[in-house]
């Protein structure tokens, strides 16, 4: 486009001028024109959150950035720079999903970078050869996570509380489809029932009539159930890992004499 066209489109609209030489189309995301008037393009853990990919915080805005950019503005103390060549092209607004994944997995705890890397391939953003990919680029130390990697959770929760039963070390199945019930997030034991709510399936009184017929029906056939909110899987996983550890410990059975022995203990006036 000429400069005249180019200045004709700034003018009515269409188009928004983000740096110098550099235009987007009206109606881009302003997440990704931020970026770019950074000089950067979105990455790590912003685009996996645009892309509806698991992760568990995201308070800033994650860009990558050419090592050789020049005349770069000042970084805002609410964005996070990542300085790495990229396999995108000059005029994408975004990195692949692989360099970003391979970006939010250093980025993150253990944990978090489980559930993001789960999120991903279970949304089929991702395939194993893709995994393959990101886990030749990461450090040696993050290789031991691969086979912790399950593309069966269906939300970021459910890894977290999966990965809470592997270091239990108790048997349990993922997703299992009980007769009357229906499907349920884990069955442990054989005998306890373990659903992940959040407030985004579960916070409406429909569903949670729906989730206390499925309770009832479980419990006919002879399941316990136990009903974990996401907020406290994500950010009190202590308290809920050893609620769990007693629950699992003491197995099926009738009730027991509780002192305060955990966060979540409670007392029950005669």
């Amino acid at each position: 486009m000429t400069r005249r066209r180019l200045a004709s489109a700034v003018a009515d609209g269409s188009l928004i001028r983000v740096r110098k030489g550099r235009y987007v189309r009206a109606g881009t995301d302003s997440v990704f024109v931020r970026a770019a008037r950074l000089g950067g393009r979105v990455d790590c853990l912003s685009l996996l959150q645009r892309l509806g990919v698991f992760v568990r915080d995201a308070p800033h805005l994650h860009i990558q950035m050419e090592p050789d950019a020049s005349r770069v503005p000042s970084r805002p103390d609410d964005v996070v720079r990542h300085w790495r060549p990229t396999g995108a092209s000059s005029e994408a607004l975004a990195t692949p999903v692989v360099e970003a994944l391979v970006r939010a997995t250093r980025c993150q705890d253990p944990r978090a970078a489980v559930a993001t890397l789960d999120s991903a391939w279970h949304l089929r953003l991702i395939d194993e050869g893709d995994l393959a990919v990101i886990f030749s680029r990461l450090p040696r130390r993050h290789r031991v996570l691969r086979r912790l990697l399950d593309d069966r959770s269906e939300s970021g929760p459910e890894t977290f509380v999966r990965l809470m039963l592997r270091a239990i070390g108790c048997p349990f199945d993922v997703q299992v489809q009980l007769a009357g019930v229906g499907r349920v997030d884990f069955v442990v034991d054989g005998w306890l029932i373990i659903e992940c709510d959040s407030g985004q399936f579960h916070s409406d009184w429909e569903a949670q009539k729906r989730d206390r017929r499925r309770d009832l029906a479980a419990a006919r056939l002879g399941y316990s159930t136990v009903r974990l909110l996401a907020e406290d899987v994500m950010w009190r996983g202590d308290a809920v890992l050893s609620a769990l550890r007693e629950i699992i410990a003491r197995g099926p059975g009738g009730p027991v004499s509780v002192r305060n022995s955990g966060e979540f203990a409670t007392s029950v006036p005669r």
